[in-house]
């Protein structure tokens, strides 16, 4: 069973930074996509960044050009850099992947922005 596993989350003032971590049990090189999600209550998922295995990157409109996605192979992690957060930017953010048709998720981490 594949796990993903996130960490970077917690309580950050409006305008300061925060780095999540995602680490895959096995190889995320065999993931076809990884990427971040957010939710909050009453509201959809919504899709934050994303990368393919080619290293193509999508972001959301509203987090381009503050959050970056990237990964390091070697530690089977992806990163979500979040920098200048804003009140908007609270929600449970969850690890996403997929490969050969399955798609795999982590526990979600919290994000508070106070302001």
């Amino acid at each position: 069973q594949v796990q993903l596993v996130e960490s970077g989350g917690g309580l950050v003032r409006a305008g300061g930074s925060l780095r999540l971590s995602c680490v895959a049990s096995m190889s995320i090189s065999d993931f076809n996509v990884m990427g971040w999600y957010r939710q909050t209550p009453g509201k959809q998922r919504e899709l934050v960044a994303s990368i393919t295995r080619g290293g193509m990157t999508t972001y959301a409109g509203s987090v381009k050009a503050r959050f970056t996605i990237s990964r390091d192979t070697a530690k089977n992690t992806v990163y979500l850099q979040m920098n200048n957060l804003n009140s908007e930017d609270t929600a449970v953010y969850s690890c996403y992947a997929s490969a050969f048709a399955e798609s795999y998720w982590g526990q979600g981490t919290q994000i508070t922005v106070s302001s």
